[in-house]
């Protein structure tokens, strides 16, 4: 169940709670560009997308909050790893509300191992809102990846009717990649 302070806690660069580490603050805010380019920049090309868990589901409360739907709306929920030299980096999770995407034409069902931020950058249709930024809740994770403390990024690219918010959890064996200590 989400709580208030589940909904609450994302927050744009200048009001995060928790002091952001200068080395991440580039990763969370700074770059706008696609997070897809830039890991598989990182990886020299050994990039790779894995589903793993894609569904009409019960949206989450913050979810909701973030689409501007009713909670307890249903939606289009996708799962993935984003992978460099086949270790997970990101843990991704794009939602969209139903009574949006039925009428929008995206087919987000069809993605298969496809990049959504590389479908969403290529369309200039898409409008990205703002960064937002959390530590991501240890049981919101898949088992393999679970652990608290992971800092997370998340925004809304918007066309028209249709929302589609793409939250991005950065993953310890990404810092390893890029040589951050979080």
């Amino acid at each position: 169940m989400t709580t208030v302070s589940d909904i609450q806690a994302w927050s744009l660069a200048d009001h995060l709670a928790s002091p952001l580490p200068a080395d991440l603050h580039g990763w969370l805010y700074t770059d706008r560009g696609s997070l897809t380019r830039r890991l598989t920049t990182l990886a020299e090309g050994a990039f790779s997308v894995v589903p793993l868990e894609e569904g009409w589901q019960v949206l989450r409360d913050d979810e909701c909050a973030a689409l501007h739907v009713a909670e307890g709306s249903e939606g289009w929920v996708r799962e993935v790893y984003l992978r460099g030299h086949e270790q997970p980096w990101v843990f991704a999770r794009s939602v969209a509300a139903r009574s949006a995407l039925v009428h929008s034409g995206l087919d987000l069902p069809q993605l298969g191992n496809r990049s959504l931020g590389e479908l969403l950058f290529s369309d200039p249709a898409f409008a990205r809102g703002p960064l937002e930024a959390r530590h991501y809740p240890a049981d919101w994770l898949p088992l393999p990846v679970r652990q608290a403390g992971l800092w997370a990024r998340r925004s809304c690219f918007s066309q028209g009717e249709l929302r589609v918010l793409v939250a991005e959890v950065f993953l310890p064996e990404l810092w390893r990649a890029a040589r951050i200590t979080p």
